[in-house]
């Protein structure tokens, strides 16, 4: 048998080998994790837990919400998405960070959410308030709550016939003041919570009072988030 006839029988049997019963088509193959590119693959398993998605919320606030798209700047959802914010409970899913994101599936993430539910006009043309800024002053910040707050959450932010508590210890200590300033800048629309404009979407807080309601916000953190006991001693003997 000549050498190219030998080759030809060689390549026929190695390609016969992929049509053996049992044996798996190339595309139902598994795929390696990191070559993984599809927007809804990677947001439904690294996100959507949390944040929900376009047809449903989550615990915490909305990445599908096109005001909070607006307001944040992509190298801003890119750290936060890469390298997660400490203290609180969003990890890092860049690999860097001990996730299990590559650096191309983070820019997937970014740049789907703001092409899938982002809006030029979601803004209706008010003037955007810093998405971060210095802190307030929690004296005028209890001012603001209580003009513009308690009205759902109740005099001392601990619930009211509209809104649940936003003073909770369990909360305050598993959200960062960007979290909470976040929440006041767009709300939960989902549940009802609007953004910094007010329900009507003529009353804004101007940037001042954004920082002022979430230094007092902050200010009810306490020392021993979820301990009912004055200096970890019961009361009742």
């Amino acid at each position: 048998m000549s050498g190219r006839v030998l080759a030809a029988c060689l390549v026929v049997a190695v390609a016969a080998c992929d049509r053996l019963p049992g044996r798996p088509n190339r595309a139902d193959r598994p795929r390696r994790p990191s070559a993984v590119l599809d927007f809804a693959t990677l947001y439904g398993e690294s996100c959507a837990g949390c944040h929900g998605d376009a047809t449903r919320p989550g615990a915490a606030v909305a990445l599908a919400d096109p005001v909070y798209l607006a307001l944040v700047d992509d190298a801003t959802l890119r750290r936060v998405t890469a390298d997660g914010v400490p203290g609180t409970t969003m990890p890092g899913f860049a690999r860097e960070a001990g996730g299990t994101l590559t650096a191309a599936q983070v820019d997937v993430i970014v740049r789907e959410m703001h092409a899938r539910w982002g809006r030029a006009d979601a803004l209706a043309g008010a003037a955007a308030p810093p998405y971060a800024g210095a802190p307030g002053d929690a004296a005028r910040g209890a001012q603001v709550y209580a003009a513009r707050c308690a009205s759902c959450h109740g005099p001392t932010g601990a619930g009211g016939e509209h809104g649940g508590s936003i003073v909770d210890g369990s909360y305050l200590a598993l959200v960062s003041d960007q979290g909470l300033r976040t929440a006041v800048l767009v709300g939960r629309p989902a549940l009802g919570m609007p953004d910094w404009r007010g329900k009507d979407g003529r009353q804004a807080l101007s940037p001042q009072e954004i920082a002022d309601v979430v230094a007092w916000l902050a200010s009810q953190r306490r020392p021993f988030p979820g301990q009912p006991y004055a200096n970890n001693e019961r009361t009742d003997g």
